[in-house]
């Protein structure tokens, strides 16, 4: 936790002493090197060079272009929250970062509640399985595995792609970049003399902008694109595992310990101690903190020195079965969105336009033929082009039209 504290107020503060700027001269080639890196990669996916995997059904991307918590967990949570109260059976397909397990694809949700643990899932994708028991969530490295088993087996109508902004081998229909309102491009470097996965120029790939943290008026240029405020505010009450609520008022007298393993503690830190919380110690974890036996030590002893604990809802879920000497609850984060209308007008614009498409079979199919032998087609809904099974040639769809020349197709 040493060197991620260091490095962080290097990112944010700047170079104070000798040894900060011997490492920033030596960061600064890597991070422009790291940034080059990334933009000729988003150019070849952009030119066709590199081949992307189009899903077949709308794929809604949720990303950031910095490393450290944004808030993204509860702004994937309420984008579930919407489609499944609009009656969309969707999905969550995640890199399930934290996890112990080495499957290459688990069913955390079939959509009845998380069938695993933090340990197999990640605690992101857990803790969604847990708040939207309607919703499946699949976990997979390799994104277009489970977006095609939560297609295939679930039958999925919308895919949402969890911390998919890099992820540039799935085409997303809707590309939603959160962005901290507080610090949005950090120093302006990718990594490591900045905290940025690529230059912010980026941003440019993204359809809507979504400001987190946000106290309503902050402005950032993102050319034509909506821009949304996003507000954080911590519940009134605390949970327990089992789900049993306090309110956080009722704990205030005692003898509180804090403490969290997510990319900020400090900031968890300080909203608790805003709702009026004066904790006695706390304590801090790396980030996706899988609690092992070291750390649990650790835990235990912080727990003998308080009456109660409060951490996040993502850490909760990681200790289930953990006794220790004091009750621990998690504290949930609540989002407030100043106006949502242009993020589910985005969302149901791009869902028509897919129903709109998966009616192109029944009416030109039929009509159409391959130009090059005038043999019959068929479409291809999954790469969203139609093609010739005699030729094994495929033509694109353009705007929900094939276009059928010969100068446009590609070997099968």
């Amino acid at each position: 936790m040493g060197l991620v504290k260091w490095h962080r107020r290097l990112t944010a503060s700047g170079p104070s002493r000798p040894y900060d700027w011997l490492a920033m001269a030596h960061f600064l080639p890597i991070a422009l090197l790291y940034g080059l890196v990334a933009r000729v990669r988003a150019l070849l996916y952009r030119r066709g060079v590199l081949r992307s995997f189009r899903a077949g059904v709308p794929v809604i991307s949720i990303g950031n272009l910095s490393v450290g918590g944004t808030g993204k967990t509860p702004v994937t949570d309420y984008l579930l929250k919407h489609l499944l109260q609009r009656g969309r059976r969707v999905a969550v397909v995640s890199r399930g970062y934290g996890r112990t397990g080495t499957e290459p694809v688990v069913v955390v949700s079939a959509g009845e509640g998380p069938l695993v643990g933090a340990d197999r899932g990640g605690d992101e994708p857990v803790l969604l399985a847990k708040r939207n028991p309607g919703a499946v969530v699949i976990v997979a490295p390799d994104r277009r595995q489970g977006i095609s088993r939560a297609i295939r087996e679930f039958a999925a109508e919308v895919i949402v792609l969890d911390d998919g902004f890099q992820h540039l081998r799935v085409r997303r229909d809707l590309d939603i970049l959160l962005l901290d309102a507080t610090r949005p491009f950090g120093n302006g470097y990718p990594l490591p003399l900045g905290n940025l996965r690529e230059f912010p120029s980026a941003a440019a790939r993204a359809d809507l902008v979504m400001l987190t943290r946000s106290a309503g008026d902050e402005d950032v240029d993102a050319g034509q694109k909506p821009v949304l405020h996003v507000g954080y505010r911590l519940a009134g009450v605390a949970v327990s595992a089992a789900g049993e609520e306090i309110a956080l008022d009722r704990l205030a007298p005692g003898r509180i310990g804090l403490f969290a393993g997510i990319a900020d503690p400090e900031r968890f830190f300080d909203s608790v101690r805003q709702a009026g919380i004066r904790p006695v110690e706390t304590l801090s974890f790396a980030d996706h903190a899988v609690y092992g036996s070291h750390d649990l030590a650790k835990l235990h002893a912080f727990a003998t020195r308080c009456d109660v604990l409060l951490t996040t809802e993502k850490d909760l879920i990681k200790l289930p079965g953990v006794k220790l000497p004091c009750d621990c609850f998690a504290v949930p984060l609540q989002l407030a969105l100043k106006d949502d209308r242009p993020l589910f007008a985005a969302i149901e614009k791009i869902i028509s336009k897919h129903e709109e498409r998966d009616m192109l079979p029944e009416k030109l199919l039929d009509v159409l033929a391959c130009p090059a032998c005038k043999g019959a087609i068929a479409y291809d809904s999954e790469n969203d082009r139609v093609c010739c099974p005699a030729c094994r040639l495929a033509y694109p769809v353009r705007d929900g039209i094939p276009v059928m020349l010969a100068d446009e197709a590609t070997e099968l």
